[in-house]
């Protein structure tokens, strides 16, 4: 389970520090310091840039597919289709690099071409096939529309807010060099009212100031349609992301099953095994005994009958640790009633089921209990704990408290870091909440599933 690590640690002096400066640093208020944070510069950047790149990807992309679907009568479409159709794959990698260094998005990469030979005929036919490559086109030609509009709606909005912003810094430059009529800002339509004076100048600057402080937000905004096409034209679908993540989920199962094998292995070569080897030869050793000293050969047997006592209360805590008799006969109340009366702490168990889950899950969630219990006998010095364990729609919910020293956490290496993985292996979620001097709140999510009815 978890090591030390997992408590009294991960919060210091530094920490205290860094809080105090993001307080300092926050002080001012987020509509006041958006158009001077790096994030705003970033995101004016990504729209500034977006408009030369969307001409290019519109240009290339009307260009090759156009020759393409030109050439379809003669085999040279086809290579021609394939290679614009890569091309676009590779603006769109491109594409998330940009986005991921100016907005910050991650988009993970979407599925690799699948060919099952080797050959430029099966790359062709991947590329055609792949339907990445149709919504990296699709991107492109949508790109070019969406990129003129923010890039026309950014630029004013910047412009126009600056230059009214800073106004009082440069209007008596104009009528040095603008002659009689002046190149002041004029008032009203007929241009007989110039914003020379102290009043109209002020309020210029206000309506500049305002411009400014609206613009991040109004670019913030746009850029959010650029994240939706990155991440719904660029990234993997859904599918795609599902069977990775199913199959990344398999991989923790099986690993976590071969550990539990190689435990269940060294528990028994270590353990019990190793103790009925030694009584065996005790036994034959007292059945030397038996006719030369009787007494000796009994005194033997009885030291037998202890090894053998020992050795079934070995095995008995073996198998409570990987499915208990009592939480298949009597569920998840009994068996967890039975963990908490062998914690070091006072433990209170309320368990509220309508039903009891499939068996997979009630192992799981019997595990998760089990192993937080232990990880508060050994390292949380606490004087009491509570178990609670409900449903929420089609959630189970299990909720572990202790008023130990706290400062537990799920960093890479502990105790945690394993249980969520676990967790997370069957759509789960664990969430640890244990600042420093306690108390400690564990709370984990399982899905509901129940078993199959019998026919």
């Amino acid at each position: 389970m978890a090591t030390d690590s997992d408590y009294g640690q991960g919060f210091g002096h530094d920490s205290g520090l860094g809080f105090a400066e993001s307080t300092r640093k926050h002080r001012l208020p987020a509509a006041l310091r958006a158009p001077f944070e790096a994030r705003s510069w970033r995101e004016l950047g990504y729209v500034l840039v977006g408009l030369p790149i969307g001409v290019v990807l519109f240009t290339y992309a009307v260009t090759m597919v156009s020759v393409g679907a030109g050439l379809l009568v003669t085999f040279l479409g086809i290579p021609v289709l394939a290679a614009g159709l890569a091309g676009c794959r590779g603006f769109g990698a491109l594409e998330r690099v940009r986005a991921r260094g100016l907005l910050g998005l991650e988009v993970s990469d979407p599925e690799p071409l699948r060919m099952r030979k080797r050959g430029v005929m099966a790359w062709m036919g991947a590329v055609l096939k792949s339907g990445t490559s149709w919504r990296t086109l699709l991107y492109a030609l949508l790109y070019l529309p969406w990129s003129v509009f923010s890039f026309v709606v950014a630029v004013n909005f910047w412009a126009i807010g600056w230059s009214l912003m800073t106004y009082p810094l440069w209007f008596w430059l104009f009528p040095m060099y603008g002659g009689q009529d002046g190149l002041q800002l004029y008032g009203d339509e007929s241009h007989h009212t110039y914003l020379d004076n102290p009043f109209e100048i002020t309020v210029t600057a206000l309506v500049g100031l305002l411009f400014t402080l609206a613009t991040p937000w109004i670019v913030r905004a746009l850029t959010m349609v650029d994240r939706v096409l990155v991440h719904g034209l660029l990234g993997p679908t859904r599918l795609s992301a599902r069977v990775v993540e199913l199959e990344s989920d398999r991989g923790v199962v099986v690993d976590t099953a071969a550990a539990d094998l190689r435990r269940i292995e060294r528990d028994l070569h270590d353990g019990a095994q190793a103790r009925l080897v030694a009584l065996a030869m005790d036994l034959g050793l007292a059945k030397e005994k038996l006719t030369e000293d009787p007494q000796a050969a009994a005194r033997m047997v009885d030291d037998a009958h202890g090894e053998v006592k020992t050795a079934l209360q070995e095995l008995r805590d073996l198998a409570r640790g990987i499915h208990p008799a009592v939480l298949t006969d009597r569920g998840l109340d009994a068996a967890l009633s039975a963990v908490a009366s062998r914690c070091t702490v006072p433990v209170q168990v309320e368990v509220d089921l309508p039903a009891r889950p499939a068996a997979a899950i009630e192992g799981i969630a019997y595990f998760t209990v089990s192993e937080l219990l232990q990880n508060i006998s050994k390292h949380a010095r606490a004087t009491w704990a509570s178990v609670d364990v409900w449903r929420v729609e089609n959630r189970l919910m299990l909720q572990v408290v202790d008023d130990g020293v706290g400062g537990a956490d799920t960093s890479g290496g502990s105790g945690l870091a394993g249980l969520a993985e676990r967790l997370d292996a069957v759509d789960g979620i664990l969430v640890v909440d244990s600042p420093v001097g306690g108390p400690t709140r564990v709370t984990a999510e399982l899905p509901w599933r129940t078993e199959p009815a019998m026919r």
